[in-house]
């Protein structure tokens, strides 16, 4: 092969590897499938169930002091609040936030969610860490035994004393678990949510009930006739309640989530928000 030759194939076959480096370079980068023409994804964007949007969920109804008139996106009430301040944190704008409805077990059961988080006063467990994520914890609260003055249990100053009187607490929540630990299971009875503990207490079924503190003053307050928070509960093998957001299982979102909640509470935003709904809950004694 003469000189000439051998200059054109070594040009020929530079031509060729270049032609295949930008063919395998297309390919690498091109959209396939159900991203073919989709536009790139801006870097940094949180991945959420709607594009621009966070969606939080809560329950139906809420109730004061963790959501005031039962309207989440007002802001007012301390979850309501707090919701929104992790949103501002996270560079969601008021009406770039929307909130649904959910039940409490629904949400912390396995499976996919239509929501980003869901905020309800849901405990950190590590039975529900399996099927959910938590972000970090926002509050940390004592479960109260909530009773009406003309009950026997609202004269009670020790945890022996309404051992002997039957009382209600929601299934699955720390409630049921303090309540378990603390009073047994021989008077206790287990309804599905709080309201139907609360019809229960009304209508005489049971002569107290066990919630989370700030629901007990709540009730005692604004829902029962001569209500009256008996007491805390004291520290249990079960220990303390702390409330967090819960999260899809293996949500993108879940750092995210939690570093807002942590940068709110080393600014002093938790402190502040829990002093504005949740002041007057300190004042129940710890029970005996």
């Amino acid at each position: 092969m003469t000189a000439s030759a051998r200059l054109r194939r070594a040009a020929a076959l530079t031509a060729v590897a270049a032609a295949t480096v930008v063919s395998l370079t297309a390919c690498a980068f091109a959209p396939t499938g159900s991203d073919a023409g989709a536009a790139p994804a801006t870097e940094g964007a949180l991945q959420t169930v709607t594009a621009g949007k966070l969606t939080i969920a809560t329950g139906e109804p809420a109730f004061s002091p963790w959501v005031e008139n039962d309207d989440p996106a007002s802001g007012e009430g301390f979850e309501a609040a707090v919701a929104d301040a992790v949103a501002t944190q996270l560079g969601f704008s008021e009406d770039d936030v929307v909130w649904v409805r959910t039940t409490f077990d629904s949400a912390i059961a396995p499976g996919p969610k239509d929501w980003d988080l869901n905020v309800q006063q849901f405990s950190i467990t590590d039975e529900r860490k399996q099927a959910v994520d938590f972000s970090s914890p926002y509050y940390t609260t004592t479960q109260a035994v909530v009773t009406t003055g003309s009950s026997p249990a609202a004269s009670a100053t020790t945890v022996a004393e309404l051992k002997g009187i039957p009382v209600g607490v929601m299934s699955a929540t720390t409630s049921y678990s303090v309540a378990e630990d603390q009073l047994g299971t021989a008077n206790l009875s287990v309804y599905s949510s709080n309201d139907d503990a609360v019809a229960a207490l009304q209508a005489g079924q049971v002569d107290a009930i066990v919630v989370d503190l700030p629901t007990a003053f709540y009730l005692a307050g604004a829902v029962l006739d001569d209500g009256k928070v008996a007491g805390q509960l004291p520290d249990s093998s079960v220990g303390g309640d702390e409330l967090a957001f819960v999260l899809p299982k293996g949500s993108a979102l879940t750092t995210a989530v939690s570093e807002a909640v942590d940068a709110l509470r080393a600014d002093g935003t938790l402190d502040e928000l829990q002093q504005k709904w949740l002041a007057g809950t300190a004042a129940a004694p710890v029970l005996k």
